[in-house]
């Protein structure tokens, strides 16, 4: 009795904690695009001195402010139309929020293209087969997600869904729109592991020819700290895999687990690689500031698909990963020495 008592009481707590969430976020989001729009003479004078006292001539700071102003501005158009979805009625309407994810992740790309003058050129769009695919995609920077939403929604014409952490649901417009469409938004600090893998497997559930799920093995994003200790720590937990990955320069051990279950969950879907060079170090807000410092800030994404058959199951499947990601992590490094030189 007291089982079946506690479910409404979660599930009211959970609907309670979003909506106060939402609230918030909403409100911020709003705030942040009046104040960054009617305050525009004074930051861009602001940001200008900043940057001409640094001896910034491409005006990183102002670059980067004047992205912030855009992607709040296409936030409040996002969950403002969300919201008219809702009131309307279509509010589960996948293939609307789909749409709307679609021109979101768009028009960011291009927002970030006309303020930071930052390229993107992507590779094997053209090789992607029409089954279901299962992506493990590298993960070096805040705009991973975003990237790869825009060159499966919007090249590829395809429906991407994502195993994201939750805190990314303090953005507004992954939050709702987010919600309605099969994400599985995963609490890296839960004990509950089983239910976590779980939730990626049900996710996965009833993929179609056309979608695509995604995940990022590494499981956060990369920087020479974290390899450093994430590789020692195999060390001990898993001396074979410590001497095979020891060698890993720019990426970091892969975890299998999740992949492992969306493949499980997708039994006839291909695999697919996305590595890219040029997001190196914009992991922070201070990273993304020095990059746009540099002449022609460019990114080079890549997709490279794996027939499924060539895919091993179970067990030799961890192995298989890291022999990829070892390759992956060697092109990297060499796609990154040419653009150096």
């Amino acid at each position: 009795m007291g089982a079946l008592l506690s479910e409404p009481v979660r599930y009211d707590a959970h609907v309670k904690r979003t909506w106060i969430r939402r609230t918030v976020t909403i409100s911020a989001v709003w705030l942040c695009a009046l104040a960054l729009l009617v305050l525009v003479p004074l930051w861009v004078i602001a940001c200008l001195l900043v940057d001409l006292v640094g001896k910034k001539w491409r005006a990183p700071t102002l670059r980067l402010v004047a992205f912030a102003l855009c992607w709040s501005w296409l936030e409040v158009i996002g969950v403002s139309v969300a919201g008219v979805l809702w009131l309307c009625g279509q509010g589960k309407n996948q293939s609307a929020n789909y749409a709307l994810q679609r021109w979101w992740a768009k028009q960011l790309i291009r927002s970030l293209r006309i303020t930071c003058g930052f390229g993107i050129d992507v590779e094997g769009v053209e090789a992607l087969s029409e089954k279901p695919l299962v992506c493990l995609g590298r993960h070096a920077s805040l705009g991973d997600a975003l990237v790869s939403a825009w060159v499966f929604g919007s090249l590829a014409q395809r429906l991407p869904r994502y195993v994201m952490k939750k805190e990314l649901l303090l953005d507004p417009c992954l939050d709702i729109v987010g919600q309605r469409i099969p994400n599985y938004f995963v609490d890296r600090g839960s004990a509950a592991i089983r239910q976590e893998i779980d939730g990626i497997r049900a996710m996965a559930s009833n993929m179609l020819p056309g979608d695509v799920a995604v995940i990022f093995p590494e499981g956060t994003r990369t920087n020479d700290e974290k390899r450093v200790a994430l590789v020692q720590r195999l060390e001990k937990r898993a001396p074979e895999r410590h001497s095979k990955l020891a060698g890993l320069e720019r990426l970091l051990p892969p975890r299998s687990a999740g992949a492992t279950a969306l493949l499980e969950a997708i039994p006839d879907g291909d695999v697919v690689f996305l590595w890219h060079v040029g997001f190196d170090g914009l992991d922070t807000f201070g990273g993304v500031r020095r990059r746009l410092a540099q002449a022609e800030p460019h990114a080079r994404v890549v997709l490279e698909l794996h027939d499924r058959a060539s895919v091993p199951n179970g067990v030799a499947f961890e192995a298989w990963l890291d022999d990829r990601w070892l390759e992956i992590d060697r092109k990297v490094v060499e796609a990154s020495e040419r653009r150096i030189g």
